[in-house]
């Protein structure tokens, strides 16, 4: 296979000229000559602005080279109007998005190499609040992307994000395999893989630690020529998050079925394994199994309140769609919160299993517990306190479960009932083990239909609930 060297198209790789018209030379004469590896060699920090992958081309990063994203803006010449910085609508207002490294419409491409894309993140921070950042609206994606064909990631490092790290839409026929990605855990929107409109997919064996989601799917509205999310396998990842581990939603105006996440392990992240459906996408046939959770309360600027499995239909912004068909199977979860699946309305969600789910609640953070957390939504509270149940179940219709555990490591008084269902239709447990937190005063299952008038967030926490006193 023929090799393009950077350094003999003019990269000079010492961190600090702008390569990245030499980087593109080498590219496109890679291209031009039918395809072939680009090199970035060891041994040197190639700073670049925008480049732009072409068909047959692999860039292949070295062991020892770094690729690093320019701390200037006016370097990215490849910029995109999207909703990623606007509640997942385009506004015109807003400033275009920056990218680092992208392609569109391209066939057989690829990025691999045990070297490092540096994303430049640490250069577009306005503002550190203590638990967050505070951050410009114009900021680049380290990879974007678009209607691609046949595409390779294999075992690169990818440091540093400043906003979606790897950002995949309208792509087909997608491998990701052994990559890292490595971001400031106080960085918002840093997600780490998100797959938008994309079918055909495998990610597998990554290692991903972000600030927002580790692995998200979307549908969004930028790209509305490029059909829905299906076909996903996401298995063999270690993921650590301040927002959602995995998550299908929330931008998603279009739908998303056929997804298997499996053998996964989770740390120290706020949401685990979560559906999120705000939009008028319909979600069918989605499979997580086989996977442990570490889930923790965190700071209120991220969406999330410890929950190791999340699940909530309610709109966004107006319009909402339909969630069917979705199991959980094998789950081992060590968490601050319980399960939580609600809708915001009768048939939105129907037809959930949880089986063989074991999950321990215990408090080790010192952030305050005993609430529920509905974000993104445009009716009723963000977050209303009420007792933390193993499982809440709100609002469903024809869930199962079946083998489930639920154990209290610790008994605070905000900790509730094993199982709280409310407003649920066609309820079988089967095989449950465990009690209430507090069981001389609490059933282990509580089921019950609102009145007419009864608040549907009532507060239910005693305003003298003890918190731990260790810092998490």
């Amino acid at each position: 296979m023929a090799i393009f060297d950077v350094r003999s198209y003019g990269a000079v790789g010492d961190g600090t000229t702008n390569d990245a018209a030499a980087i593109q030379a080498a590219i496109d004469a890679c291209h031009k000559a039918g395809g072939g590896t680009v090199l970035v060699p060891a041994g040197a920090r190639f700073r670049t602005g925008s480049i732009e992958l072409r068909s047959r081309v692999e860039l292949h990063v070295e062991r020892g080279a770094v690729l690093a994203g320019s701390d200037d803006p006016g370097d990215y010449t490849a910029r995109l109007e999207v909703g990623a910085r606007s509640a997942g609508r385009v506004d015109a207002e807003n400033d275009s998005a920056l990218m680092l490294i992208t392609a569109r419409d391209c066939t057989d491409i690829a990025i691999t190499g045990a070297g490092i894309i540096d994303g430049a993140g640490r250069f577009f921070i306005s503002e550190d609040l203590g638990h967050i950042y505070r951050c410009p609206n114009q900021r680049p994606f380290t990879v974007f992307l678009i209607g691609c064909r046949s595409v390779t990631m294999r075992d690169i490092r990818l440091l540093d994000a400043a906003l979606w790290c790897v950002r995949l839409s309208g792509c087909q026929d997608v491998l990701i395999h052994g990559i890292r990605i490595d971001t400031d855990l106080k960085y918002p929107n840093a997600d780490g893989i998100d797959l938008d409109r994309c079918r055909r997919v495998r990610i597998s064996d990554c290692e991903i630690s972000s600030g927002d989601d580790a692995i998200s799917l979307k549908t969004t509205e930028e790209f509305d020529g490029y059909g829905p999310t299906e076909d996903v396998v996401i298995t063999g990842c270690t993921l650590q998050s301040t927002s959602s581990a995995v998550v299908v939603g929330v931008d998603a105006v279009e739908d998303i079925r056929n997804v298997v996440v499996s053998n996964c392990v989770i740390r120290s992240s706020h949401r685990g394994l979560a559906i999120n459906l705000g939009q008028q996408g319909n979600f069918s046939n989605i499979l997580f199994t086989d996977c442990i959770v570490e889930t923790r309360h965190f700071a209120r600027g991220w969406w999330g309140h410890a929950e190791p499995i999340y699940v909530k239909v309610g709109a966004w912004h107006d319009v909402v769609g339909r969630l069917r068909n979705v199991r959980f199977r094998n789950i081992l979860a060590r968490s601050e919160n319980g399960v939580y699946i609600a809708a915001d309305a009768p048939g939105l969600i129907e037809g959930v299993i949880l089986d063989g789910v074991r999950i321990e609640l215990d408090r080790w953070s010192s952030w305050p517990g005993g609430e529920y957390d509905r974000r993104p939504t445009s009716t009723g509270p963000e977050v209303y306190a009420h007792l933390t149940a193993g499982m809440h179940l709100d609002t469903v219709t024809d869930i199962t479960v079946r083998n489930c555990e639920v154990v209290w490591a610790a008994r605070p008084d905000e900790f509730g009932h094993a199982v709280e269902a409310i407003d649920v239709e066609g309820l079988v447990i089967e095989g449950l083990r465990g009690e209430s937190a507090h069981p001389d005063a609490l059933e282990a299952v509580f089921v019950r239909n609102r009145s007419q008038g009864e608040d549907r967030y009532p507060v239910e926490v005693p305003a003298s609930a003890p918190r731990p006193t260790s810092q998490g």
